[in-house]
């Protein structure tokens, strides 16, 4: 099938991992986790039960990936970022509630942000190095700060564009 799994890595014969799909050093991916075709998982990776990836997604070292994120195709997470699924964390609670989060196809999310549950990342979106994202981003959007702030737009290829255009000069 092409899958590559690091000797290392732990994952668990219940999660669904596709073809020429790579797990590296150290990753954990549970149970009922489901990975599509082509994805690079890195190093020290956490995948929580039940998150949803699709194809074509890298995702950098130590990023952690909790319950309740959906990821689409073609998503870029850069390293250290990570996720929350509950609004109101108390350990001695026993009725909290997952809140979803979903990434849309093709966004990228850079290095040590951090993505608090509930909203949705746009297609082709692109959120700073650093960056704490707490309310939802519109498709093409380029955000940056904490909190996350609209900075610009940028072309699906990734390259910033001008004014309201979501087509950079280098893909017209």
């Amino acid at each position: 099938m092409g899958i590559f799994i690091h000797e290392t890595a732990e994952v668990s014969p219940k999660a669904v991992i596709g073809d020429k799909s790579k797990v590296w050093n150290q990753a954990q991916i549970r149970e009922h986790a489901r990975i599509g075709t082509n994805c690079i998982i890195g190093k020290n990776v956490y995948i929580d039960h039940d998150v949803t990836i699709g194809s074509n997604v890298k995702i950098q070292n130590n990023t952690s990936i909790c319950n309740g994120v959906t990821i689409e195709d073609d998503v870029f997470l850069g390293p250290s970022v990570i996720f929350t699924n509950d609004l109101f964390p108390r350990s001695h609670c026993t009725n909290w509630q997952i809140i979803e989060t979903k990434i849309k196809k093709g966004a990228s999310v850079g290095a040590n942000a951090t993505i608090i549950c509930g909203i949705t990342i746009g297609e082709n979106a692109m959120v700073g190095a650093g960056s704490v994202v707490t309310k939802d981003i519109s498709p093409h959007a380029l955000v940056a700060g904490n909190p996350a702030r609209q900075i610009g737009k940028v072309c699906r290829c990734g390259q910033r564009t001008d004014g309201d255009s979501i087509i950079c000069k280098g893909c017209k």
